[in-house]
């Protein structure tokens, strides 16, 4: 049986004017994630990422602390179909005052609580998204956004071949989407869990020819295992 490792990127610089970069603890995150991918023991067979800095960042932070013998033979492997999709058009279709970067950041600030503002900003984005009922004023449908991630899963797992082991440097979007279908998950339950993917968050697939099954979700036990809190993020 294959394995397929899902994995979130780290944290990047969120509020930043380059929040493609990966902060400080993001970096840290990377490390803590190759050092557990390492401790199982087994050889990664193929390694792609989404085609963000975040996500190459992230794999390539990650496979340093590999030792040889347990990295891929050919580098990591670049695959748009693993990319996040427009948050920043999800938003503005949803509010489209907030096309202007600092109204949004008026939006944030004023209150006493930018996180959940946030939160329930992108959320209410995320659904009228998700539903599909406004599918013409966007560049991509969630359905052609979940049929373009799990498209490329499929590519991955005939690639990586039988019994072996594959990772994916990715964004919560492409997992949440790949996880709903393979879950049968109806939108809202898919929103819930993408807004509770944790930055470095792995998720396990096992494959076997026609067949591939979720074997766990959003494990960041590596990081809990440290006992510092600061290390599990969000965003």
């Amino acid at each position: 049986m294959g394995h397929i490792l899902l994995v979130r990127h780290a944290q990047a610089s969120f509020g930043s004017a380059d929040y493609d970069r990966l902060s400080d603890l993001g970096i840290e995150q990377a490390q803590l994630l190759g050092a557990w991918i390492a401790s199982r023991g087994k050889r990664v067979d193929r390694m792609v990422s989404g085609g963000l800095r975040r996500h190459r960042d992230t794999a390539e932070i990650c496979c340093a602390v590999l030792p040889a013998a347990l990295k891929p033979a050919l580098a990591c492997r670049p695959e748009a179909d693993f990319d996040e999709y427009d948050a920043d058009e999800i938003v503005t279709r949803y509010r489209p005052e907030f096309a202007d970067p600092m109204a949004l950041r008026r939006y944030l600030t004023e209150g006493s609580r930018p996180g959940p503002a946030f939160y329930d900003l992108f959320g209410a984005a995320m659904k009228r998204w998700m539903q599909g009922a406004h599918d013409a004023d966007y560049r991509e449908s969630w359905q052609s956004f979940r049929e373009r991630c799990t498209a490329a899963l499929e590519r991955l797992i005939a690639d990586t071949g039988p019994s072996r082991t594959g990772v994916v440097f990715t964004s919560g979007g492409p997992i949440t989407a790949i996880c709903q279908s393979l879950l049968e998950l109806p939108h809202h339950r898919a929103l819930d869990l993408h807004l509770a993917l944790a930055n470095g968050g792995v998720t396990g697939l096992l494959y076997q020819p026609g067949r591939v099954s979720v074997s766990y979700v959003n494990n960041f036990a590596y990081l809990e295992q440290t006992g510092n809190a600061r290390l599990i993020t969000y965003r």
